[in-house]
């Protein structure tokens, strides 16, 4: 410091001590001096922190003058003024960025989600420093350092050492004053390319500011590294921009310390209309335009074999001009050359870090934005770019400014130089002396540099189970008859004026679909049926009826049937809605409803969709599954979103009671596996646990009456009805298990009835369920531990089975099962289906790959391995 100046430490009885680093050596024992004094600043708390963050501050802010003046005398470079203004900027707008920052311990908490944020230093931080900023730079990076409990050793240029060394212990004197560890804050005395390299590769983190070898040799330090690198700012004045704002604001910022702020204008270029009125401003204000002959002068002048020429950076522009032998107004403030190249090759087209600018002219704005463009190619990826418009009119121009240019900070209106380094014309844009240019520019940020960046941030994660939800139709009707009562909805509460009823060709031909017609014909309402459905449903059947339903243009949709034709009618459904959506993305897999990546399309804004179902067991009334089969390949597409939710479900047993034997064992036994897997599932909630266990006590007593009775029993068919709609409340809620993955694919290679083919797996699954060691556990947070044994057994309980152990229990439940599938008629084995052997274990593969990536296996408590699926297909074939 000059002698006479005021130091940050006089009225203190603490001062640095400091012993001569001028070797390798003599460093690696300072880095190991920072390193303790580091060790022990980690344990600070925030208040501590705050209090050394506020001394150290004000103590760079009372020295910003002698500090600027030793900058100016000592490089040769700059104004001492501006230095002045920002040795101020890295004191006190950082100071009152980060005061309020948290910088120790838990920075973030959110104790619903369990997430917690704990911040700790890097350790020891290599601040490189240039020639152009020596004490600011050094303030700046000092600072940061302290407010995050770093270390820091600062790597001075050669040719600014003694300015940025006193900058660096005005800080720590005035830190250790107010309590930082002795030897936190350091520097190279005598600092050299060899000293340099070396405290890169001895830190833990490198904050590098300069010119692109610098920064490239931090970054092949081995070490992580911040850095910034060359700029060379375009600033384009269009013909709708504030022209005396737009020259006085490239005035301010280009002379603003003599240019050497690395995001200051280099090129301006301004559009036709509006250029004469630009030079004339720009004249107005002191600029120089040079001649032709002294453009050549200070081409040769400020580019020297391809590289800008040291001698001219921070020199004023009279000083510049001089060297090139030009002679110029001493009041001149920028030299300008109107130039037309922006090619490499023209000097001006370069970063000059001087107030020398080069000013274009464009025909209109998009040849404006080309020329930015390349100028930014030249050499300021990732920087900053600068556009002059009016903002309320233009913002056309101001999008295509934006993403067009490839730069850090895209600044509107505003003297680059200052704004660059944020919070003086833009108050959300952190304040910072250090900005990173991001990959553009071979950094690693692409924004400025602030006490984010000098933290490592651990976060703490409790297990939080997640949250489930349970959905079900508006309305679900029930009880024997309610069908023609519910109906009258249509008319006095949905206001309907026109119904495309979907049913299936036997229920169509054999007249059972008439108790919906003539209700709607009692209603006075329009209607149309489509019945071309089969067992299982196909996608060309599907936009049949979509384009019936576009030409019709119903406002209701009432599915009548068993599962196929409910799922015939929600595909049409969302075909009619919405004819435009890629169906084989709305198939794609998910793992869970809420994130899956492909967004259902919303339904119900053309037609609501209401389900009567006339079989026990399927449960699509009440869930938001439909499964499709492409006729072309014999793939089943399932989808599965609760926008397929119907709007209204009318459970009514009157329409079930002629049911065949087949169909009522198909469908009661699915309506079975339903429920068991709804109750086992990792989802599971008490919400379905209830209705599962309710669902299943019913079907045990009266799957074999209704199997036997049919219509003789009124009590059990209603029962049953009730039962299935249980279970699908159920499993709408807490999904399936690989018994209907399995189950999916053994009927679609093979045409089994779906319920059937549950049946033959079910009781393979629950045996490989109730392993209490799987190789594979599922994967939800709430299923914390393999509980499924557990699960059967309070099934069995509440069965009534018998058992004293869960593991005879689990034995009375699956032979509880065989003896229900027994009594209706369901066959031991796949092979009793008459399904030949060689074509089964030829095909066995394919199949289960495929059943392992249906939807359903997600859900189930014990993730299978294809082994595992193959094993059990294998058993339910041979009967093991």
């Amino acid at each position: 410091m000059k002698k006479g100046s005021k130091g940050a430490s006089e009225g203190s009885d603490k001062t640095v001590s400091h012993f001569l680093v001028d070797s390798v050596e003599a460093l690696q024992k300072k880095l190991e001096e920072v390193r303790a004094a580091q060790r022990i600043f980690a344990e600070y708390t925030q208040e501590q922190v705050d209090k050394i963050f506020f001394a150290a501050a004000m103590a760079a802010s009372r020295e910003r003058i002698p500090l600027a003046r030793m900058a100016v005398e000592e490089t040769g470079m700059g104004v001492l003024e501006d230095k002045v203004i920002k040795n101020h900027f890295a004191s006190e707008f950082i100071y009152n960025a980060y005061r309020h920052t948290k910088t120790c311990g838990v920075i973030e908490e959110d104790r619903s989600y369990g997430i917690k944020k704990i911040a700790e230093p890097i350790g020891v931080v290599a601040a490189v420093i240039p020639t152009t900023n020596p004490t600011s730079t050094s303030i700046f990076k000092t600072l940061l350092a302290l407010k995050t409990r770093n270390g820091v050793i600062i790597s001075p240029h050669p040719r600014a050492k003694n300015s940025t060394i006193s900058a660096a212990k005005i800080v720590a004197e005035a830190a250790v004053a107010a309590g930082a560890p002795e030897g936190v804050i350091a520097w190279i005395d005598v600092p050299s390319l060899e000293l340099t390299q070396a405290v890169m590769a001895g830190a833990d983190l490198i904050l590098a500011t300069g010119g692109p070898g610098m920064v490239k040799a931090a970054y092949m330090s081995g070490k992580p590294a911040l850095g910034v690198g060359a700029g060379n700012t375009p600033a384009i004045i269009d013909d709708t921009a504030d022209i005396p704002l737009a020259v006085n604001s490239v005035l301010l910022s280009k002379t603003f310390d003599n240019g050497v702020i690395c995001c200051s204008e280099q090129s301006i270029i301004a559009l036709e209309k509006v250029y004469k009125q630009v030079k004339q401003e720009f004249l107005r204000r002191g600029a120089y335009f040079l001649k032709e002959d002294e453009i050549e002068k200070v081409r040769k002048t400020i580019i020297i074999n391809g590289a800008l020429n040291a001698r001219i950076v921070g020199q004023s522009a009279v000083k510049i001009a001089e060297m090139a032998g030009v002679k110029v107004p001493e009041t001149a403030k920028v030299l300008i050359g109107e130039v037309d190249s922006v090619d490499i090759a023209e000097e001006f087209a370069h970063e000059k870090l001087s107030p020398v600018l080069a000013m274009y002219h464009a025909r209109n704005f998009d040849d404006a934005v080309e020329k930015a463009t390349k100028l930014v190619e030249q050499g300021g990826y990732g920087h900053t770019s600068s556009l002059y418009v009016n903002t309320t009119s233009e913002e056309e121009k101001l999008q295509k400014f934006q993403n067009r240019m490839k730069t850090g900070r895209i600044l509107v209106n505003t003297p680059s130089a200052l704004g660059g380094i944020g919070d003086i014309y833009n108050f959300k844009l952190a304040p910072s002396l250090t900005l990173g240019c991001g990959s553009w520019g071979g950094n690693s940020i692409s924004e400025n540099v602030g006490v984010k960046h000098l933290l490592n941030t651990k976060v703490v994660a409790e297990r939080r189970n997640g949250m489930l939800c349970f959905r079900t139709p508006p309305k679900v009707y029930i009880k024997k008859g309610c069908l023609p009562v519910a109906l009258n909805d249509l008319r006095d509460v949905l206001d309907k004026k026109k119904v495309f009823v979907v049913t299936d060709t036997f229920l169509y031909q054999s007249g059972c679909s008439k108790v919906i017609t003539k209700k709607l014909e009692e209603l006075g309402i329009q209607y149309t049926v489509f019945f071309d459905v089969a067992p299982d449903p196909t996608l060309a059947s599907a936009k049949e009826g979509a384009a019936a339903m576009r030409a019709f243009q119903p406002d209701c949709v009432i599915a009548f049937g068993g599962g196929s034709a409910m799922d015939a009618a929600k595909v049409m459904w969302v075909l009619y809605e919405h004819p435009d959506a890629d169906f084989m993305n709305m198939a794609a897999r998910f793992v869970s409803v809420s994130q899956r990546i492909y967004k259902f399309p919303k339904m119900g804004n053309k037609a609501c969709f209401i389900a009567v179902p006339t079989t026990a067991g399927t449960g699509s009334e009440v869930t938001p599954f439909a499964v499709i089969t492409d006729e072309t390949t014999g793939v089943k597409y399932p989808l599965a979103d609760y926008e397929l939710m119907p709007s209204m479900a009318i459970v009514d047993a009157d329409v079930m009671m002629e049911a065949p034997k087949g169909l009522t064992a198909a469908s009661g036994i699915d309506a079975v596996t339903h429920a068991l897997e709804a109750y086992a599932s990792m989802v599971a909630s008490d919400y379905t646990d209830c209705l599962a266990l309710g669902a299943l006590a019913i079907i045990f007593e009266y799957l074999p009456i209704a199997y036997e009775k049919g219509a003789a029993d009124p009590v059990a068919r209603e029962k049953m009805a009730d039962a299935a709609t249980m279970a699908g409340m159920a499993f709408a809620n807490a999904f399936l298990g690989i018994c209907h993955s399995m189950a999916h694919k053994l009927g679609a290679f093979y045409h089994l009835p779906h319920g059937v083919a549950n049946a033959l797996m079910i009781n393979e699954v629950i045996r490989f369920n109730a392993s209490e060691a799987p190789a594979k556990m599922g994967l939800f947070p709430q299923y914390d531990s393999p509980k499924a044994l557990a699960r059967y057994a309070k099934i069995a309980d509440h069965l009534k089975l018998g058992g004293k152990t869960d593991e005879d229990k689990l034995k009375n439940l699956i032979a509880a099962i065989e003896n229900l599938k027994a009594r209706i008629g369901i066959k031991k084995t796949i092979a009793d289906y008459g399904i030949d052997e060689k074509v089964f274990l030829d095909r066995l593969d394919d199949m289960v790959e495929k059943a392992f990536d249906d939807q359903c296996t997600g859900a189930n408590p014990r993730y299978p391995l294809l082994s595992e699926i193959k094993q059990m297909y294998l058993n339910a074939y041979y009967g093991k």
